[in-house]
């Protein structure tokens, strides 16, 4: 989508912005009594959201950050497209431990443009200049206030800049390190291993360059995935099959395999091979080796680096993954398997302090694929950079807002205060055409009768969101928090079973 251009002088602005984040850090991260105010403007600039419904659930995808009001000093405002059930809300407020929610309910502010049409947040906000006034006007201290967007782009920046208050987020300037061309170059430069492939790619015949060069080098090559370079959560990419092609260096090669290019399968349903060229014209891409295996993980790493420059390693995930060629993220389970989780925790860890010289501030991912190779060790192989909040982030922080709990990079083992380890599975697309019949209130009552609601003694049990998804998609999302990997699984199973029957009973 196309971005709003910045003012001259602007970057000046922004970064004098930027150095309110360093006083400010130190009693966001203590999660104290000091007086603040979050901004939180989950605004997404993503091709693949198909409409207004599922825009709004993903908006709402951020609301276990109405857990920060635990913070009894905190306010927080958070805006979302169009207006938030009550009901939704009042779950949230719930939830939280250790609060009264009247209390909590004062210090919440809920804010929308009453817009849905399928466009970014950040961009019906800035064209209205009365909103952003009023949002500006329930900021009681800008300089104790900073906003917490989902992506940044230069609308995010623009709406910084608007408001008067830091963005805890990547500068936009560095959005070609999280390109997929751009995370390939960092990891040849900090020796992180990744697939064969090229990078900064334009059209067919630069493709077929760069697999005849491939096939080359490594002619057991089976598959190979095209992506572009802006792609999300497997959005973007293709798969080709290069079996049973002539030889490499064979007149016949590059003729053979424009027909395999044309006969790609897309990640993404609707796109046809015009539009996907076009589409590598204008962003760019690559192409890589598909790693492949009989014991075969897409694990993740998240990091974040402080204002103050440091790097926290902060979880593992192994991610569940869809679509027709199994690239689509559809959900995780945390922590990742131990087998490997310090081993893509030690090369994450040069990312991130790459990241953190270049000048990045805020929360990213790092994915992974691991093979295991025949004499059982695991082999990691580096994918891809997400310089945002992806699809780990809101499980494993309403996990650690709800338990307070900590996760140990060294152990990958995450321990509540009592010294009970904590795991969960999680997903965002929990559907079925029958949950259409059911409204939030339904699954709150579900969940209450079958004994499935996260409980503040136990620790354990299920979370919500995305529920503005049911009556148009019969979608939403749930977290599953048990004591070891096998009882997060059985709730999650047991929950998604228990919505089955109650939706074909209704």
């Amino acid at each position: 989508m196309p971005e709003s251009k910045l003012a001259p002088g602007s970057q000046d602005q922004f970064d004098q912005l930027q150095k309110k984040l360093v006083p400010l850090w130190n009693s966001i991260e203590a999660f104290n009594q000091d007086p603040q105010t979050i901004v939180v403007v989950p605004s997404l600039s993503i091709d693949a959201i198909g409409g207004g419904a599922v825009l709004q659930a993903y908006e709402e995808r951020f609301l276990f950050l109405l857990l920060l009001l635990r913070q009894p000093r905190a306010r927080l405002i958070y805006v979302t497209s169009q207006t938030i059930l009550p009901s939704i809300i009042d779950y949230y407020l719930d939830l939280l431990p250790g609060v009264i929610p009247s209390h909590a309910r004062q210090r919440l502010f809920l804010l929308s443009p009453l817009d849905a049409s399928v466009r970014p947040l950040s961009e019906k906000l800035l064209e209205r200049p009365r909103l952003i006034e009023r949002i500006r006007s329930l900021i009681s201290d800008p300089d104790r206030a900073h906003l917490v967007p989902f992506n940044t782009t230069s609308r995010e920046k623009e709406l910084a800049l608007r408001l008067g208050i830091p963005m805890y987020g990547a500068d936009p300037k560095f959005f070609p390190l999280g390109t997929k061309s751009g995370c390939r170059r960092i990891f040849l430069e900090e020796d992180v291993p990744h697939p064969l492939g090229h990078e900064s790619l334009a059209g067919e015949e630069e493709l077929i360059d760069a697999i005849t060069q491939m096939r080359a080098r490594k002619p057991s090559i089976n598959q190979v995935l095209v992506k572009l370079n802006e792609g999300v959560s497997g959005e973007g990419n293709a798969l080709v099959d290069v079996t049973d092609l002539p030889q490499s260096g064979n007149a016949k090669e590059r003729a053979a395999l424009k027909d395999r290019l044309k006969a790609m399968q897309f990640e993404l349903k609707g796109i046809t091979y015009d539009s996907y060229m076009k589409k590598l014209q204008e962003r760019k891409g690559i192409v890589e080796e598909r790693i492949t295996g009989e014991e075969f993980r897409s694990p993740s790493v998240q990091l974040r680096v402080t204002p103050l420059g440091s790097v926290e390693l902060l979880s593992t995930h192994d991610q569940l993954l869809g679509g027709p060629s199994g690239q689509s993220y559809l959900g995780c389970a945390f922590p990742a398997d131990a087998g490997y989780a310090t081993l893509i925790t030690q090369e994450a860890a040069k990312i991130g302090n790459r990241l953190a010289k270049e000048g990045v501030i805020g929360r990213f991912a790092l994915d992974f694929v691991v093979v295991r190779s025949k004499d059982g060790k695991w082999d990691p192989y580096a994918i891809e950079i997400n310089l945002r909040k992806g699809g780990t982030t809101h499980p494993f922080l309403t996990l650690q807002f709800l338990t307070d709990g900590k996760y140990d990079s060294k152990t990958a083992i995450f321990t509540a205060p009592n010294g009970q380890q904590k795991f969960f599975v999680a997903s965002d697309h929990v559907e079925s055409p029958r949950y259409r019949t059911l409204t939030p209130d339904d699954l709150f009552d579900i969940v209450v009768r079958h004994n499935l609601h996260f409980d503040q003694t136990r620790q354990t049990g299920v979370v919500f969101h995305m529920m503005s998804a049911l009556g148009e998609m019969g979608r939403m999302g749930l977290t599953a928090v048990g004591n070891s990997h096998e009882e997060a699984k059985a709730t999650y199973t047991r929950a998604v079973a228990v919505l089955d029957q109650e939706a074909q009973s209704s």
